[in-house]
């Protein structure tokens, strides 16, 4: 018989007790704790990874920018250009039909808006300081009885703070570039960027898609051919939703006879891309103009033709005309919209949700493996966006 002390030292048994230590360790910590630490650590990984994709976006704005603007452009004008293409019209002839009928549309709404302000700008300016002196004396011998001492202390406040609100807001504003000449070459790529993508956009997306692994292809062509149909329906909506948005609040202060409607309609038309948030501030605006040129009862009419479309436009546009394309909870957009304009301003809030749809398709159909099963996810089981029925990819 061997005691204890007799069995052999170094063998196999003994290899494995530091194992067996490092097993009884980590079974002694919890399991909740356990799964917390690993996704604390995986998210903490992913977050990493997103700060340095947005630290390297903010560091390469100049050539970003241009690129998402000549995106989203080229969403807008897709459908028109489809429909040319599909009406057997030559690539080049349809290019160049979408690109000068884009730009025609573009310099005519500009043009209208500087012809009405260069015509009523005296008579609106002349109005306002009346009505401002008038709100002064009114808060001097009203039942305030402020004193011009502390009346100039307010505005001196209130001045200060708008400039500081605006020197964040312009932050973003000219995030393409600090100088005219930034801006120009930006506004330059970005029409550059466009004519390729009309030009020959599905050999730019064969080219990207060969630069992944050959087994994660047909993962990113579907991910990426569904984004873009989400994308294409998103910005074809938001063009139809702008316009009514435009036409109601511009038709209803030409109609209570507000000053300068016409740029206060291309103002709401533009603003209204940043959905439930760009409209409302440009709305703003024309109850302020009523306000100060027509008095409070137009104001209140103005503002009531505000509420109004935002309600028209929250509650039957949006779900009715979204509902088969891209249906963006509102409770999304404003956390998304916000970030964005915190992360990068007026870009950012321009470019929040789209790229949220996107991503948010893109990942539905990756981790439902769309490419293998050919069978698309519920409505239900979406995070933001319901994905179209379409699923053709750009030509």
């Amino acid at each position: 018989m061997t005691g204890p002390e007799d069995k052999p030292r170094g063998g196999f048994f003994d290899a494995l007790r530091p194992r067996t230590v490092i097993s009884d360790a980590a079974d002694s910590v919890p399991r909740g704790l356990r799964v917390a630490s690993a996704y604390s650590w995986r998210f903490l990984l992913i977050a990493g990874a997103i700060g340095v994709a947005i630290w390297l976006v903010i560091q390469l704005k100049l050539l970003v920018i241009p690129l998402l603007v000549a995106i989203l452009v080229t969403a807008l004008v897709w459908p028109a250009f489809g429909f040319l293409l599909r009406a057997r019209f030559p690539r080049w002839l349809a290019i160049v039909i979408t690109v000068l009928g884009t730009l025609a549309i573009v310099t005519g709404l500009i043009w209208l808006a500087v012809w009405q302000i260069t015509r009523e700008w005296s008579a609106v300016q002349a109005r306002t300081v009346g009505a401002v002196a008038d709100f002064r004396q009114y808060l001097i011998a009203g039942p305030l009885h402020l004193t011009p001492a502390q009346i100039d202390d307010l505005l001196d406040q209130g001045w200060a703070l708008l400039q500081e609100q605006a020197s964040l807001l312009w932050s973003g504003a000219l995030a393409i570039g600090s100088t005219v000449g930034h801006v120009a070459t930006g506004a330059l790529l970005t029409l550059f960027i466009l004519l390729c993508v009309l030009a020959d956009g599905a050999g730019i997306w064969r080219w990207t898609v060969r630069l992944f692994p050959q087994r994660a292809r047909p993962a990113v062509d579907g991910a990426g051919r569904e984004g873009w149909v989400t994308v294409v329906n998103y910005a074809r909506t938001q063009l139809l939703v702008a316009t009514i948005d435009a036409t109601g609040i511009g038709l209803g202060a030409f109609l209570l006879g507000v000053p300068l409607a016409i740029p206060v309609a291309v103002l709401v038309f533009l603003g209204a891309f940043i959905p439930f948030v760009g409209a409302v501030i440009t709305g703003a605006l024309a109850v302020f103009l009523a306000l100060v040129y027509n008095g409070p009862w137009i104001a209140l009419w103005m503002l009531i033709i505000v509420l109004g479309v935002q309600q028209i436009e929250g509650h039957i546009l949006q779900p009715l005309l979204m509902g088969s394309a891209v249906k963006v909870h509102p409770l999304a957009v404003v956390l998304v919209v916000a970030g964005g304009a915190m992360i990068a301003g007026i870009p950012g809030a321009l470019f929040a949700v789209p790229l949220a749809a996107f991503f948010n398709v893109v990942w539905i159909y990756l981790s439902r493996r769309g490419w293998e099963t050919g069978l698309r996810p519920p409505p239900d089981d979406l995070i933001w966006s319901t994905v179209p029925r379409s699923r053709k990819a750009p030509a």
